[in-house]
């Protein structure tokens, strides 16, 4: 299996990024830079993850992008959610209304299927899980099932998306990650590019409850230290 692997290093396509490396013969990570809040750390933190594996590593910039609305991109303002409201599905949806960037995932998705089939590549990994799929409808099985159809008409290769994390939950992945020795250490999840993650956006707020539900610390902050 050779993979086109979707890398943001949060902590999602981090593990998948893990999965695809035990079974891919070949690898070639792509990071997006859209203009989000988080795209220097984004990219660093990527970059050391294929650097400590060997993978081959690519950033692809969408200047275009940084005009459109969501709040992951400069000059707007973060949805502010409590912990407490994550499973609030009211309070979920308007939070992700607000960081939705337009079709996002098929314009990824659509430059990885290019990449595929211009590097002969057979398969395209995403971080896809099922807490976001909840409110984030490119997220969901139904989607990566419907793009796949569309792949084979739109390309000659009919190079596949694979998510191998879609029926898991934040603290599954957690818990995988540890199973297949992901590089949590280098994981990245934060709205902001600050130097350490802010800690009260939802992002940060989903990480920190998945490895509180795990009992273990996170390994970036142990990296990164008081």
């Amino acid at each position: 299996m050779k993979s086109i692997v979707l890398l943001s290093s949060g902590l999602d396509s981090t593990v998948a990024f893990k999965e695809a490396y035990n079974i891919s013969d070949e690898i070639l990570c792509v990071t997006f830079d859209y203009g989000q809040k988080a795209r220097e750390k984004e990219i660093l933190y990527s970059r050391m993850i294929c650097e400590r594996y060997n993978a081959g590593h690519i950033v692809i910039e969408l200047p275009w992008f940084r005009t459109f609305r969501g709040a992951l991109t400069e000059g707007s303002v973060l949805p502010e959610i409590k912990e407490n409201e994550l499973d609030d599905m009211e309070s979920a949806q308007k939070s992700a209304r607000m960081v939705w960037v337009p079709a996002r995932n098929v314009v990824f998705l659509s430059i990885g299927a290019a990449l595929a089939e211009n590097h002969e590549y057979d398969t395209i990994v995403t971080g896809f899980d099922a807490e976001e799929a909840a409110t984030f409808p490119d997220n969901t099985p139904e989607f990566v099932e419907r793009f796949n159809e569309m792949l084979k008409f739109g390309t000659l290769t009919k190079t596949r998306v694979l998510a191998p994390l879609i029926s898991m939950n934040k603290y599954d992945i957690v818990r995988r990650g540890y199973e297949i020795d992901a590089p949590f250490e280098w994981s990245w999840s934060c709205y902001e590019g600050t130097e350490r993650p802010c800690g009260i956006c939802e992002s940060c707020l989903r990480r920190k409850r998945a490895f509180e539900i795990a009992s273990t610390i996170d390994p970036l902050l142990e990296r990164l230290g008081p």
